[in-house]
């Protein structure tokens, strides 16, 4: 149920202004308000259409709302159930009114009220049950079994990659492929500022030392010239990170790996289904990792892989996954390694999700045709990068909000949460954390800064209800709208 402050942020007297309206709804961010008499009898309803029609018609800002107000419009009594007063919304009817025996007002329905988008949530409905239960009927449920095998050999298949390695988690998959590449303690690692945290600190965990910095401007992805500013004789490796299903800048990240002699790590773990240059992500580095975390365009729970390009590498890493033990003498340990499996109900659900991977990338392209739209409508964003050399694989849709907007980013967020729409801002440029701060690095941040402080994630969920996708819509639409009027 709304609270009565929440009520009170859609509701004024019939005596108020259009000003006084026009506030309101900026405040409530609904667009609309419920006009009520001094008695709180419900007497009509104004939404941000009629005031702008209002403008237009050149009606003073002062006048009294209950002039130009709505007094036919749908309400219900409070009583009501439940299933007919949602039957009734829809499109043109978002709100509606719900009041006592004596007409007065004290609850309202809305799609909002009873619904909240999330960021993204996972698509359990093919075969993840029935393999999940074949584990258990046989007994196969920890890193023996089948299914991890699969799992494997399948997703390489599907990247079109070599040497597949299974582990618990997208952040182990960047520690396990550092450390079977040698980092190790005295070296540096070239990361980018704008990541998710787990990037810079699988490079730590190697005792190497990261050198942040900052990202390509078009791309979001890590500079080429500032890789090239920042290399010093002990760098060993680049870690470009394809953020938010973007490619980098491949081949020329490669030519200077080439140049100085240098590995290169991609980190995929956002990127399941960008391409660069019609290759599937992944397949270019000396080693390429993925996530498979609840979150991510396909699942196992927690889980991720990673792919190496040197079957003698590969091979370290697999002992190196299971504690470090030799494969030919049980209970001997060639290194200290590390437990790092994937078990083998997480690759069961894993195989599951990658019988309907192309189904999941295509209805994440969908989305971003819709986003693209209606935030292009607005003229408040930049839309996210697509190369032409590149395939977006669009996991988070993430948009820039224009500096020159008539609100924050944080505000824009603060106002979607009100209509039931989940956002995030994009992540915080890892310089600016207090871990971090004191790496070395010869780059200014100019980019990351600026991607971080406007970036928003929008719902990316690839099971989005049309529902869902017209309320975001409107919302959008709404929320720029009033500000605009407001401005």
């Amino acid at each position: 149920m709304q609270t009565a402050s929440d009520i009170k942020d859609l509701v004024l007297v019939n005596k108020a202004s259009l000003k006084d309206a026009l506030a309101l709804i900026d405040k409530n961010a609904q667009g609309i308000c419920f006009i009520v008499d001094d008695k709180n009898k419900l007497v009509g309803l104004l939404t941000d259409g009629d005031i702008r029609r209002c403008i237009l018609n050149n009606t003073v800002l002062d006048t009294v709302i209950e002039k130009v107000m709505q007094t036919k419009f749908t309400f219900f009594p409070v009583s009501t159930p439940q299933d007919v007063v949602q039957g009734s919304l829809s499109q043109s009817i978002r709100h509606i009114p719900l009041v006592d025996e004596n007409n007065v007002l004290v609850d309202y329905a809305s799609f909002s009220r009873t619904h909240r988008t999330p960021i993204m949530q996972p698509l359990l409905n093919g075969n993840e049950l029935a393999y999940l239960t074949d584990c258990i009927k046989t007994g196969w449920i920890s890193s023996q079994g089948a299914y991890v095998k699969r799992f494997e050999k399948e997703f390489a298949e599907y990247c079109e990659a070599e040497y597949p390695v299974a582990v618990s988690n997208g952040t182990v998959a960047l520690h396990l492929a550092l450390a079977a590449l040698d980092i190790k303690a005295g070296d540096e690692v070239i990361v980018p500022d704008l990541t998710f945290a787990a990037s810079i600190n699988a490079i730590i965990y190697t005792g190497a030392t990261p050198v942040i910095v900052d990202i390509d401007k078009t791309t979001w992805t890590i500079s080429v010239a500032d890789i090239e500013k920042n290399i010093t004789p002990r760098t060993k490796a680049i870690m470009p990170v394809h953020l938010y299903g973007h490619p980098s800048h491949i081949d020329e990240i490669l030519a200077v790996a080439k140049k100085h002699n240098l590995l290169v790590i991609e980190d995929a773990a956002e990127a399941i289904g960008g391409k660069y240059k019609s290759k599937h992500v992944g397949g270019f580095g000396d080693a390429a990792t993925f996530s498979f975390f609840g979150n991510k365009t396909i699942t196992t729970g927690e889980g991720g892989m990673v792919f190496f390009k040197d079957k003698k590498v590969y091979e370290k890493a697999i002992i190196l996954r299971d504690h470090g033990m030799s494969k030919e003498k049980k209970y001997w340990h060639d290194y200290v390694g590390f437990n790092y499996r994937m078990t083998n109900m997480q690759a069961a659900i894993g195989c599951a999700q990658l019988e309907r991977i192309d189904e999941f990338v295509e209805e994440k392209r969908k989305l971003a045709a819709f986003y693209n739209k209606v935030l292009a409508e607005t003229g408040n964003f930049i839309l996210p990068p697509q190369e032409s050399w590149a395939v977006n694989g669009y996991w988070l849709y993430t948009a820039i909000l224009k500096e020159n907007a008539n609100l924050s980013r944080d505000m824009l967020m603060e106002k979607m949460l009100k209509n039931g729409v989940e956002t995030r801002p994009a992540f915080y440029p890892l310089h600016q954390m207090p871990p971090y701060k004191n790496y070395p690095t010869k780059s200014t941040f100019e980019n990351s800064n600026y991607v971080s402080k406007q970036g928003i994630n929008f719902p990316s969920s690839v099971n989005i209800t049309q529902a869902e996708l017209d309320n975001i819509s409107h919302a959008l639409h709404s929320i720029f709208q009033t500000q605009n009027i407001s401005a």
